[in-house]
């Protein structure tokens, strides 16, 4: 669900809505120094440029999640024109349940001055508190977190897109990717359509179609060994945490929740899968059986837990964690991947979203100051692969600290965790201080 039980859930430092964001040095052309491809290679563009968009290059955009929105904001500052195309027919803001933006996330968002759109559309969570199954507090984490729902964040930043002029092409899932003669890109959608741009981006997530088209021998996501359930309830008498957000290591499960002000709870669980199960049985068990599991999980661990499981009156969503091996590159020619498309993680360290708005930013620069995309994913890779890889990694490890474990272990666990929740918490510092310095000869702080 976004948060992160070892180093405590995504940081958001304050923001202003409508903050400076994020002022691209002007291209002469309003270029990058990609070339155009000609009008005539997209007769359903044509009639719509203008001599200015007729020698401003064009990337498609594949996805229009969080990474595919972002992006697309990110190349028209940097004199790009961007068309985002989406797989399903109409928007799915019902989809997930929700996460907490760190504030690293924050920071890309509030450079292309997004952030006050997003933070309308979430609460804030103030600390996080982490307890045993008794109910003993382990350890705090004083920091501020931005807790929304994924349908709302999704949402902002499509409207918000749209509202810049954005082009949304819905319906189109993509069928194939080509390169041309001419060094352009082509993709083809399962409708039979076709397009072409100077470059592509596939920010289509974990079973990205574009990764499987330019990197046809590169890893399947691969289990945590979690899976991943949550949803929305209202427990009469359970008051409102003061923007406090519980984490509970239980005896046999993870459990985390916060109680807004409008009384409205969000609660997540982690914990291994049924034994025997597949991943795709978890969705075929309905929502009472999986209610009884989940309270047999947590029977024995410290109240409100169960009470609010038990007040769930809606759907109770399930799902395996997944997270990406490591690619051995990101892109193929002008040909290239972004957010979970190249780098999926567990939602155990909170950082998901958050690195896929840090990627669209650095390749929106890159790209504006880079004579070609090979070069510019090239370089994005460079300075972005290690940052990525050594949160991955994080997240997987913080996962790991949510197995049950035996009653000793369970004790020993109790006094070694507030030590590793302090450790963490310092580190995550480090992590949620990112900024992207618009100044291509300075930027050197893309792997803090």
């Amino acid at each position: 669900m976004g948060s992160n039980p070892t180093a405590g859930t995504d940081v958001e430092r304050p923001v202003a809505a409508g903050g400076p964001g994020w002022a691209p040095e002007p291209i002469p052309g309003g270029g990058s120094g990609l070339t155009r491809i000609p009008a005539g290679a997209d007769p359903a563009d044509a009639g719509a440029m203008t001599d200015d968009t007729a020698t401003r290059p064009r990337a498609l955009i594949i996805g229009c999640g969080i990474a595919g929105p972002v992006l697309a904001v990110a190349l028209q500052q940097a004199g790009i024109i961007p068309v985002i195309h989406e797989a399903r027919p109409r928007p799915d803001d019902e989809a997930g349940a929700f996460l907490n933006l760190a504030p690293n996330g924050i920071e890309a968002l509030r450079l292309l001055g997004l952030d006050g759109t997003v933070v309308d559309a979430g609460t804030r969570t103030t600390r996080i508190e982490f307890y045993n199954h008794r109910g003993r507090r382990l350890a705090t984490d004083p920091t501020t977190t931005l807790l929304l729902k994924r349908g709302a964040l999704t949402r902002a930043l499509r409207e918000a897109a749209a509202e810049r002029g954005v082009a949304v092409e819905s319906g189109k899932r993509l069928a194939e990717v080509t390169t041309t003669a001419q060094g352009t890109v082509a993709a083809r959608f399962a409708d039979g359509t076709r397009t072409e741009g100077d470059l592509l981006v596939g920010c289509d997530g974990i079973r990205s179609a574009v990764r499987g088209g330019v990197l046809p021998g590169a890893p399947a996501p691969r289990s945590t060994g979690l899976v991943d359930s949550g949803g929305f309830s209202e427990c009469p008498g359970l008051a409102p945490s003061g923007g406090v957000f519980r984490m509970t290591f239980g005896r046999r499960a993870f459990f985390g929740y916060q109680v807004l002000e409008s009384g409205e709870v969000y609660w997540f669980h982690n914990s291994e899968p049924p034994a025997g199960a597949a991943a795709g049985e978890l969705t075929s068990w309905d929502d009472n059986r999986w209610k009884d599991r989940l309270l047999e999980l947590h029977q024995g661990d410290h109240e409100p837990i169960e009470e609010i499981i038990r007040s769930t009156r809606g759907p109770i969503g399930r799902w395996p964690v997944l997270d990406m091996p490591d690619l051995a590159t990101w892109h193929d020619g002008p040909v290239g991947l972004i957010g979970d498309a190249a780098h999926a993680m567990s939602p155990s360290a909170g950082q998901g979203a958050s690195m896929a708005m840090e990627d669209a930013v650095v390749l929106a620069r890159l790209l504006r100051d880079h004579a070609d995309a090979d070069t510019a994913f090239a370089e994005l890779e460079r300075g972005r692969k290690p940052r990525v890889d050594a949160t991955v990694r994080r997240a997987r490890r913080n996962g790991d600290q949510k197995a049950p474990s035996s009653a000793a272990g369970r004790a020993l666990r109790d006094l070694a965790l507030p030590v590793f929740l302090r450790a963490g918490i310092r580190a995550g510092a480090t992590l949620h201080s990112w900024t992207d310095d618009p100044n291509p000869s300075t930027a050197a702080n893309l792997d803090r």
